[in-house]
């Protein structure tokens, strides 16, 4: 009989965050894989980096670091190659993913390449949507408010026609469009509602109004998290972050 390949959220980036069902696939795992970049350490392999077994085989997934859109598909075809081996010998492979795997998870990826020939466990992980607002100390949304995700990279146009129709809203992938996503909701009112957070649950976590952040420039694991419904919801008058 084939294996199951197991696709694993880790959480936003706290090892405690880590589901219980998490740690206990991943510390009885013999296979392990996980994307990595092509220089530097795997995010997904130092989150889980204590619970994996010293003896277990690793499969890196490696997918460079670049402006230019990815996944290449060739990277992950070969990666679903390499574990559609293992899987055929009988062997499981847990793979890592930072987050949840099927909310802008690199699993998903190999789930494309590999449900239609191998049994697929998803085990949920905490997202980095619920984590940012919780370190933001304000809710995401509530009765009938609408939430919108918006990746940052998107036209201003097509962010302020979405942002226009929702109540709540969350920009991801904010990076290197800090600075135009600040400008767009200056313009549009909306800077004394919107939060901000970097590296969420991680001892580097930053964590602001954005009308206070003095930056233009963020990583590429930064929110900005935006309430305009009806909820008299407000955000803290200062973070200590």
């Amino acid at each position: 009989m084939s294996g199951t390949l197991y696709g694993i959220g880790l959480g936003p980036g706290d090892p405690e965050l880590m589901t219980l069902k998490a740690h206990r696939l991943i510390s009885s795992a013999e296979v392990i894989a996980y994307p990595a970049p092509d220089s530097g350490e795997s995010f997904a392999r130092s989150i889980a980096s204590a619970s994996i077994p010293a003896d277990a085989r690793e499969i890196p997934i490696i997918v460079p670091m670049r402006v230019d859109r990815f996944p290449a598909q060739e990277i992950y075809d070969k990666a679903a190659g390499e574990i559609a081996e293992v899987l055929a010998s009988g062997q499981d492979v847990v793979t890592l993913c930072e987050g949840d795997p099927f909310f802008y998870g690199s699993f998903m990826y190999l789930f494309e390449r590999l449900s239609d020939r191998f049994d697929i466990e998803i085990v949920p992980g905490v997202t980095s949507l619920t984590a940012c607002a919780a370190q933001l100390q304000r809710p995401l949304t509530s009765r009938n408010d609408v939430l919108t995700v918006i990746p940052g990279p998107l036209p201003d146009e097509d962010i302020r026609q979405k942002i226009n129709e929702a109540q709540a809203v969350a920009i991801m992938k904010v990076g290197r469009h800090l600075a135009r996503l600040k400008a767009l909701l200056g313009d549009m009112n909306l800077l004394d509602r919107a939060g901000y957070v970097e590296r969420a649950s991680l001892s580097e976590q930053k964590v602001h109004r954005l009308i206070d952040l003095e930056t233009d420039t963020a990583p590429y694991f930064s929110m900005i998290l935006i309430y305009k419904g009806e909820e008299a919801w407000t955000l803290p008058p200062s973070y200590s972050s």
